[in-house]
């Protein structure tokens, strides 16, 4: 299970995704009075409004409604659902259920066989969460985790729940070039989403000079480096993680602009790991630095 730290976003000027609320949309809300209370009706299946997005399974839901940086516009769930729910967020909810068929849900969400969308018959429509900068980010302890063209979302959101796990500050990737804030990588991500920040940048290269700027030691993940990734050697020092995708690894220009490259220590043989495997183990070893 996740760690639990203090959610985020409540005061950053960046977003994870761009969207304002457009006329006709309904406010955003914290607290009661949110959607009718009944049956929604079967004829209205709304997508999510721009800068907004629909959030679904247990985790991620309750892990939203406990965030109070979240603006809320429906919760839909079956009767079924509702005690697990109360189990992971207790009762009073900041948002008021209405009670749906699953089938209605799946409408919603657009889920059918082989949409790998499973929704645990809760899902919960969300604006966007807010990032800070990257400056306030590093306000935050601990080492930063920079994903270098990683598109899975399922990727991401193990890496952000391994990341919150070993207590990362922050996760940085590219605008245009990492995975939406999504239901998917919400799920993956198992509430993480909503407690370590994502910062959405333009440009990888320059971001990590920005925190070389800020004392912060730069490394990237590679395989074939001959140098291997020793948490001891870092004692002192604040750690920036970078992990590039597993098809072609870190571009040129992110490398080139790293401290220095490592590789992971592998006694028992393997050559590779997934990325998300790779960085966990890469994480956990940054630890011994302390």
């Amino acid at each position: 299970m996740v760690q639990n730290r203090p959610p985020f976003g409540k005061n950053g000027p960046k977003q994870h995704s761009r969207g304002e609320e457009r006329p006709g949309q309904s406010a955003p809300r914290r607290g009661g009075g949110g959607g009718s209370g009944g049956r929604v009706d079967p004829r209205r299946a709304p997508g999510a409004p721009a800068g907004a997005v629909w959030l679904y399974g247990t985790h991620a839901v309750a892990a939203a409604l406990r965030n109070p940086a979240r603006l809320l516009r429906r919760l839909v769930i079956t009767e079924e659902a509702q005690a697990s729910l109360a189990a992971e967020c207790p009762l009073p909810w900041p948002i008021h259920p209405e009670i749906t068929p699953r089938e209605k849900i799946d409408q919603i969400l657009g889920a059918r066989p082989g949409s790998g969308i499973v929704h645990q018959g809760i899902a919960l429509l969300a604006d966007q969460l807010s990032a800070p900068g990257l400056l306030d980010a590093l306000k935050r302890p601990g080492p930063v985790l920079v994903l270098d063209q990683i598109f899975d979302p399922r990727n991401v959101g193990a890496l952000m729940r391994t990341a919150q796990a070993f207590g990362a500050c922050a996760i940085i990737a590219q605008d245009r070039n990492a995975p939406e804030e999504t239901g998917a990588l919400a799920k993956a991500a198992s509430g993480a989403l909503e407690t370590i920040p994502l910062l959405r940048i333009t440009n990888i290269s320059r971001a990590l000079i920005v925190l070389k700027s800020a004392n912060v030691w730069v490394v990237g993940l590679d395989g074939q480096a001959h140098s291997k990734l020793r948490g001891e050697s870092f004692a002192g020092r604040r750690v920036a993680l970078v992990l590039g995708n597993e098809g072609e690894g870190m571009r040129r220009l992110t490398r080139e602009t790293c401290d220095e490259i490592c590789a992971l220590a592998m006694p028992g043989g393997m050559e590779s790991l997934n990325v998300s495997a790779a960085g966990a183990v890469a994480l956990y070893e940054l630890t011994k630095a302390s």
